[in-house]
């Protein structure tokens, strides 16, 4: 279960890397897929948010770290809050229906995370254990 883990920490770690740069490298093409935005800093706010997590993520899985309860919190955490904002606002029409998929990829993302397990229930790394 541990190399499947790190193969969906890895998937949500790119994915957040690119979606997180994408509307850096070229807003317009972002925005096509997406929709119009109002405020072009709030998209880059949440793509450096979103790349800074993808970091993380990769970072956690190339250090073989990705049983930690951190990394758990943060991947499940941030795809909830994501989920969370594509359902709250693609639901009632305010954001694009492109964001309903990406809800359904978070779900998958958090119940995946879930069913692999680890991070929260296991003992501390060995670095905490006295």
């Amino acid at each position: 279960m541990a190399t499947w883990r790190r193969r969906l920490l890895m998937l949500q770690a790119g994915y957040y890397g690119i979606t997180g740069v994408w509307p850096l490298i070229h807003l317009r093409s972002f925005e096509a897929v997406t929709g119009p935005k109002t405020d072009d800093w709030l998209v880059h706010m949440v793509g450096l948010l979103a790349a800074a997590i993808g970091l993380v993520l990769g970072v956690s899985v190339r250090r073989g770290s990705v049983q930690t309860p951190e990394i758990t919190l943060l991947a499940i955490s941030s795809a909830l809050a994501f989920a969370a904002i594509d359902l709250w606002y693609g639901l009632i029409g305010r954001i694009s229906p492109v964001y309903l998929g990406d809800a359904v990829l978070q779900v998958c993302l958090i119940l995946g995370l879930i069913f692999l397990g680890g991070g929260f229930a296991g003992s501390p790394p060995a670095s905490d254990r006295r």
